[in-house]
């Protein structure tokens, strides 16, 4: 007879191996939530401070309406319009307004340069509005020696 017991009853099963296919699943959604959680909370959090770093604001510099003669055949057409620039950099800014000598002329007498090299038929379009001023933006951030020169304000613009 106990050769039969010992042939039906089954093999005694360990109990490491039940606790080890249990234990290491949870044990690596634990590990895996921590790391989530410290991510969400640290790593989030350093970039959020270096978003909340504000950009330098841009400055308003204005300048007297220009009227030039445009390049179209005949020179009948002109243009006037009024600008300013907004000037990324306060110390820019501050030295255009305050300098209105050689540094606003310098700047003032690119801006006719270049505006008289225009036609009434490109400044008609949206695009070329567009164009003139990216052409506007870096003519002046030149003159500026490097400085950002990020928008072109038209407060008038009357090509006749």
């Amino acid at each position: 007879m106990s050769t039969t017991e010992t042939a039906s009853a089954p093999p005694a099963k360990k109990k490491g191996s039940k606790l080890l296919k249990l234990g290491v699943p949870i044990l690596l959604l634990l590990a895996g939530g921590g790391g989530g959680g410290w991510w969400y909370v640290y790593g989030r959090a350093s970039s959020t401070v270096q978003a909340a770093e504000p950009a330098p604001d841009p400055t308003m510099v204005s300048f007297e309406p220009f009227i030039v003669n445009l390049a179209d055949p005949g020179g009948r057409r002109f243009l006037r319009v009024s600008l300013q620039l907004l000037v990324v950099g306060e110390h820019a800014a501050v030295e255009l307004e305050e300098k209105k000598g050689l540094l606003h002329s310098r700047v003032r007498s690119a801006l006719l340069e270049l505006l008289t090299t225009q036609t009434s038929a490109g400044l008609a379009t949206p695009e070329g509005r567009n164009a003139l001023k990216k052409a506007i933006a870096e003519t002046a951030a030149h003159q500026l020696e490097g400085t950002e020169v990020s928008d072109v304000l038209f407060a008038e613009f009357v090509v006749q």
